[in-house]
């Protein structure tokens, strides 16, 4: 895989189209055979509605591309095959927690989810409760999915305006840093309260990360490149 690329950019241009995948139509049965032994695995995912994305361009200072609608099994089978169709994308928003001691606030997925163990910053596939009018909100989708896994709300943190797009092969990760009002261990410890909570939380554990040194390999890619290149900058 290529070193990933991160582009620095104001606006998000994401149009939704109906588009018909070649890939989710001419390998429908190999996809519905590999999704009921992902479900034998894991009984909890299921096979909603989501949308991947096509013909990314950074320009002037924008993101844009077209999305289309697609089921997650045909979703997981491209991702678990080493993404046989190489003109569509993964693209999703995630919400970059920085607490006020600069302190990096990451989950860790919940052994039930499809990405079970993996430690990374809130996030979730687009889906068309994120459609506005034929495009795609990730804005809408950060805040969201921000208070879905962690029950931090608006009175918590200020957005950062802009976008830091963190290309790796066929991923973009369009990450905006959500400066919390609190420090590391106030932050994590509020989270673990809103978890327990929870029935069936999403995430497991609350991983702070106050250096490059507390990076994991777990973590994706795109996310420790962006937390390297922050804590350079720095």
């Amino acid at each position: 895989m290529k070193s990933p690329v991160i582009h620095r950019v104001a606006t998000l241009d994401l149009a939704v189209r109906p588009i018909v995948w070649p890939f989710a139509e001419e390998r429908r049965a190999e996809i519905a055979a590999h999704f009921a032994e992902k479900q034998r695995e894991r009984p909890k995912i299921w096979n909603g509605r989501i949308l991947l994305g096509r013909d990314a361009v950074f320009s002037d200072g924008y993101l844009r591309a077209t999305y289309f609608e697609t089921d997650f099994a045909s979703f997981l089978a491209w991702r678990d095959w080493a993404f046989p169709d190489k003109a569509v994308f993964n693209g999703f928003g995630m919400g970059a927690l920085r607490a006020s001691d600069g302190t990096f606030i990451m989950g860790e997925m919940a052994p039930h989810t499809a990405n079970a163990g993996r430690i990374y910053f809130p996030s979730g596939t687009p889906d068309l409760d994120d459609v506005r009018d034929g495009a795609l909100d990730i804005p809408g989708s950060v805040v969201r999915e921000l208070g879905e896994e962690t029950g931090l709300t608006a009175a918590d943190y200020r957005i950062q305006p802009g976008w830091h797009c963190v290309v790796t092969g066929p991923t973009i990760a369009m990450l905006q840093v959500i400066n919390l009002d609190m420090p590391g261990d106030a932050a994590r410890a509020r989270i673990e309260a809103n978890l327990a909570r929870e029935i069936e939380p999403e995430l497991s554990a609350i991983h702070l990360v106050r250096g490059t040194s507390d990076l994991r390999p777990s973590m994706p890619r795109f996310v420790t490149a962006f937390v390297e290149q922050q804590f350079a900058a720095r």
